[in-house]
């Protein structure tokens, strides 16, 4: 998603930071996280999956998926119960933006670093993000159970576990430029009138290839398309044009 910019049908601004270029490094995360307050959230009780070791390959990888769906799923679960599903959710957006800065994300798939110093950072994460306090909770129970390595794995099935409980259809609009939230907004209502869903939630990403016009994708496998594109118009006037007798 790292390419994707979301907003949902009310069109609330999502504008990701930019990811710092800079190499692996806990002495860079704790200088980053040291502007900001360590005071440490309350800890709730989420009831999630225990850790299973699974082994690499495609086994590996099923395994993994599995569990980030388990734990998506209490996390979701737990937040509907709780009425804060909608904070909730911004919370894992907040989360997803911090750990796609690469250094973030390779201080905690460091095996060397301790679970207790993961802890701590995870702690001026919550802090500074201004975390739910089981939003909080949360994270740390994946440092604990060491499986914070499957962050990313996680929050994507939480979207996924977010869209089926509010009956909300996500649509990728395709474009070479930015499009404006207007146009946006007429996008989405155009998907919530194709799709019946309650809620849509656009998700933009730029292609120059479209050379004018944007595409739609949307569907629970992103199975149903809608092409608006000059690239589109080409091709189709290209396959009418028979240049197989011209001689250049």
């Amino acid at each position: 998603m790292a390419a994707l910019r979301s907003s949902p049908l009310a069109l609330r601004p999502s504008a990701a930071a930019a990811a710092p270029s800079s190499s692996s490094s806990s002495v860079r995360v704790s200088c980053f996280l040291r502007r900001f307050p360590s005071t440490a959230p309350r800890r709730l009780r989420i009831v999630l999956p225990s850790r299973r070791r699974h082994g690499g390959g495609a086994l590996g990888a099923v395994m993994a998926d599995s569990a980030a769906s388990s734990y998506a799923t209490a996390l979701a679960e737990a937040a509907k119960s709780n009425g804060t599903l909608e904070q909730t959710a911004a919370d894992i957006e907040k989360v997803e933006k911090a750990f796609a800065d690469p250094a973030v994300e390779s201080f905690f798939s460091n095996p060397t670093i301790s679970t207790e110093r993961k802890a701590e950072v995870v702690k001026e994460i919550a802090s500074s993000l201004d975390l739910l306090p089981y939003t909080a909770n949360f994270l740390n129970i994946l440092v604990d159970m060491r499986r914070i390595d499957i962050l990313g794995e996680i929050i994507r099935e939480f979207e996924l576990q977010y869209n089926k409980i509010t009956n909300t259809e996500v649509a990728v609009v395709t474009s070479v430029v930015a499009l404006e939230s207007q146009d946006l907004a007429q996008i989405a209502k155009v998907v919530q009138g194709l799709s019946g869903a309650n809620n849509v939630r656009i998700k933009t990403v730029l292609d120059p290839s479209l050379i004018a016009g944007f595409t739609i994708r949307f569907g629970a496998t992103g199975s149903k398309f809608v092409d608006m594109s000059v690239k589109k118009q080409l091709d189709e006037i290209a396959t009418q044009l028979d240049f197989s007798s011209v001689t250049f």
